[in-house]
């Protein structure tokens, strides 16, 4: 019944499979949107079950978005207007005032009469027509063109005056969903959901069902409900935050992207450092003298099972990185560089990342430094960046 929305879909360039097509089959006949009947359906319920089935990746949204509506309106998707208008037949030079008499004398078409006078106009016309009331122009009381008044009728490029076209004819530009540019929170989770592991941990409190069954059947149908652990993300991660200094500019995105670890992993450690991990890091920055945590006792603490992530944007002085004493805070007995090597040592699956745009990595110093000393594991706090980190970090 719905071949044609499919091919639709598939003419407007949406990558749908024969598969998801039979899957959306199956939620129509399972009732998820009401009987398999187009006259019982709402449209937004069809609309947003269709998507979610048939539709994988948000960058293609916009594309459903028309192709779903041209065939919902009866509009064909591929019409046969494919010869171009000239550009010079929409040249306006005039503006045409007319009165509320005027306007009320000028009949409309219905949508087919619409669509059909618009072909045979197309197939006509060989000239540029202004204030007319009949060919493809500007200006006029016709149905077709721009600049003019129709109650009802198609608009061909320009921009709305009158907001009374039932169509419009112009080539739309539309951008990709950007997955390079900073998320909120939601957006982060769901990127980071690609690390997750599940496993079954603590009491049996979740009904295994299959188990049930099985064990019912083999009691001669006497009902014999087993139960099982529930499912638990159990991806440790020891999370260490660049703090203070050229980090303020990144607080707001670095909160939602510690709200987001603390929400999805459920063995989570965190620590804060300042530009580069010395000799100890904290958790409480206004008590970060008195509570101080060794970082050789952090490496002693957490098996290497941890996956580590350092968050900061490695913008300091070089000697930072690489000098002992080159802390701006006290004298560090050992350069930065070398508690990062024990670190990645330690916890052999890590990555570092960064709020700074990309395009100014190259420029700094220390950025190259911390790159080279992560194996260029480095990655922006971006989408993208996001799931590459996490992808690498799940191997």
């Amino acid at each position: 019944m719905l071949i044609e929305f499919f091919y639709t879909l598939r003419a407007a360039k949406l990558p749908v499979s024969v598969k998801e097509y039979l899957a959306l089959l199956e939620a129509l006949q399972a009732g998820v949107v009401g009987p398999l009947s187009a006259d019982a359906w709402s449209t937004e319920d069809f609309y947003h079950l269709s998507r979610t089935v048939l539709v994988k990746d948000e960058k293609h949204f916009d594309k459903f978005d028309r192709a779903f509506a041209a065939y919902f309106q009866g509009v064909e998707l591929l019409a046969d207007f494919r010869r171009e208008v000239p550009l010079d037949w929409l040249r306006k030079t005039l503006e045409h005032e007319l009165t509320p008499e005027q306007k009320a004398t000028i009949e409309k078409m219905g949508w087919d009469e619409l669509m059909e006078t618009l072909k045979k106009r197309l197939e006509e016309q060989q000239e540029r027509h202004e204030g007319g009331s009949r060919w493809i122009g500007t200006g006029g009381t016709s149905p077709f063109g721009n600049g003019g008044y129709n109650p009802q009728g198609v608009r061909i490029g320009g921009a709305g005056k009158n907001r009374s076209a039932v169509k419009v004819w112009e080539q739309r530009a539309y951008k990709d969903y950007d997955d390079s540019q900073e998320l909120g929170t939601r957006n982060i989770k769901m990127a980071l959901r690609r690390l997750r592991r599940f496993a079954r941990e603590g009491l049996a409190e979740e009904l295994d069902l299959q188990d049930t069954i099985r064990a019912t059947a083999a009691n001669a149908g006497w009902l014999d409900i087993r139960m099982v652990p529930e499912r638990h993300n159990n991806v440790k991660l020891l999370l260490l935050m660049d703090v203070g200094g050229t980090m303020d500019e990144h607080v707001q995105r670095v909160e939602e992207l510690f709200s987001a670890v603390k929400t999805e992993f459920k063995h989570l450690e965190f620590f804060y450092f300042h530009n580069c991990v010395y000799d100890f890091m904290w958790k409480n920055n206004r008590r970060r003298y008195a509570e101080k945590f060794e970082t050789w006792d952090i490496i002693r603490k957490y098996n290497k099972d941890y996956k580590l992530v350092f968050v900061g944007d490695a913008t300091m002085s070089p000697y930072e990185i690489l000098q002992p004493g080159g802390s701006v805070e006290y004298n560090n007995e050992e350069a930065g560089a070398e508690w990062l090597q024990r670190l990645t040592h330690a916890f052999p699956q890590f990555a570092w990342i960064n709020p700074e745009p990309p395009g100014v990595w190259q420029y700094r110093q220390s950025i190259a430094l911390v790159q080279e000393l992560m194996g260029q594991r480095m990655y922006p706090l971006t989408l993208k960046g996001l799931e590459e980190a996490m992808r690498l970090l799940s191997k």
